[in-house]
């Protein structure tokens, strides 16, 4: 039986196109090689976000082929699409993906005859993401993506909801929905729902509510200013079913730095938003990603960034420090800050995302919670660890029966990070 490997780098997009790929191997006959056994096929799904990304590309692509001589190497991803060239030259490269459309075509080229649409499960994971959207033209100053993952392309309403069933039929109890730029599903699509327009998000949403089943669904990143009216209404009127729980990236709090990074929105527009949608859903989780020492960012820029973290009150800040990207407008901006700078602003905003995070835990605490029990705690034997549909890690009693299942508990405390449950709540 001939086997394989996957490598994967990046984002959440990266790892359901390789759990699509892994499972028309399987379906070929393949079977996945064991740790240390060498491979006849190897695939690499690379990421080119950063600098950093394209160099562990390329290094895991030599590695696999030092350790597995005689594989075919598969390389897919922003990386290989960036560096096309450079890419297809690397040692055991025998093919080039540089659009992921070509997915189902390389499973038809290996000899599968029936080319699954979508995948059925999500290897030992209890959350399973699904795809709905490909392509970002947001031109952000910082970011490659755009440049390599240019075309817009939005799945079917109905092909989503069939695929939704496969997972969930296989027993996973979360759903998230992912894209490269989530906002803009449907934009693309001429035809659907509502009844004689253009199907959205929102409408999309509402179908994967509406379906019979035992699961949650979570939304990956969006703009704030895609979370509409009109969707925040249906996250408010499915509260068991879509978590209460949105991914806004902010980047900066300072309107001069919004402008260099090439954002469409000010400061105080992010924040009302946040603070409306606060308003409207019962204690949302908001998370954000926040870039310290953009070029030109000054201190009053990132006190800026500081003041509107705290007023938003996010329930958790990925904080990540400027790295000038090669073919971005922003790595031939001038007044490049300092990396000491960029340390110290980093380490500043990190403290008071953790301060931030244990007082939105705090707020839960003698509120009841939904939870993914995922795993047994490592540390401390009779108890498990979960994810609650706010987003917040869990601790809870139990045996391992409970592991893969939604249940509902109270919040009791908050101990090294996470919320520890008081008691569960019968079904």
């Amino acid at each position: 039986m001939p086997t394989f490997k996957t490598v994967t780098l990046g984002c959440k997009v990266n790892q359901y196109e390789t759990e699509y790929l892994r499972e028309g191997l399987v379906r070929l006959g393949y079977e996945e090689a064991a740790d240390g056994q060498q491979a006849d096929l190897c695939v690499v799904n690379t990421c080119t976000v950063t600098a950093q990304g394209d160099v562990k590309s390329r290094k895991l692509i030599r590695q696999l082929a030092r350790r597995n001589p005689r594989a075919k190497i598969i390389v897919m991803g922003c990386s290989g699409t960036r560096a096309a060239d450079e890419v297809a030259a690397l040692p055991g490269v025998a093919e080039l993906l540089t659009d992921k459309g070509q997915l189902p075509d390389l499973l038809a080229r290996l000899g599968l005859v029936d080319v699954p649409s979508g995948i059925s499960t999500f290897g030992r994971r209890h959350r399973a993401y699904v795809k709905v959207q490909d392509g970002c033209r947001m031109q952000c100053a910082y970011c490659i993506i755009p440049t390599v993952r240019p075309v817009l392309r939005s799945r079917p309403v109905g092909e989503v909801l069939d695929e939704v069933v496969r997972p969930v039929d296989h027993g996973h109890r979360e759903i998230v929905l992912t894209g490269i730029h989530l906002g803009h599903y449907g934009v693309d699509l001429v035809e659907g729902e509502p009844a004689g327009g253009r199907p959205d998000l929102t409408c999309l949403v509402e179908r994967i509510a509406a379906m019979d089943g035992d699961f949650r669904l979570r939304l990956s990143s969006l703009e704030a200013a895609e979370v509409t009216p009109r969707l925040i209404d249906v996250l408010a009127g499915h509260p068991d079913r879509v978590c209460p729980h949105l991914h806004l990236s902010m980047q900066s709090g300072s309107d001069a730095v919004l402008r260099r990074m090439q954002r469409r929105y000010t400061s105080r527009q992010f924040v009302g938003q946040c603070l409306r949608i606060g308003q409207s859903l019962d204690r949302p989780a908001l998370t954000t990603d926040v870039i310290v020492g953009f070029p030109g960012e000054t201190e009053a820029d990132f006190e800026a960034t500081c003041e509107a973290v705290e007023e938003i009150g996010f329930s958790k800040i990925h904080v990540f420090r400027f790295s000038p990207r090669e073919g971005t407008p922003a790595a031939d901006l001038p007044e490049q800050v300092p990396g000491g700078v960029k340390r110290r602003r980093a380490a500043e905003l990190g403290e008071l995302g953790r301060r931030l995070r244990r007082r939105f835990f705090e707020g839960l605490l003698g509120r009841p919670m939904q939870v993914l029990v995922e795993t047994p705690d490592a540390e401390h034997r009779g108890l498990l660890v979960g994810t609650s549909q706010r987003y917040a890690p869990v601790e809870l009693a139990g045996d391992d029966g409970l592991i893969g299942r939604l249940v509902r508990c109270t919040a009791g405390s908050v101990v090294n990070g996470r919320i520890r449950a008081a008691g569960r709540i019968p079904d």
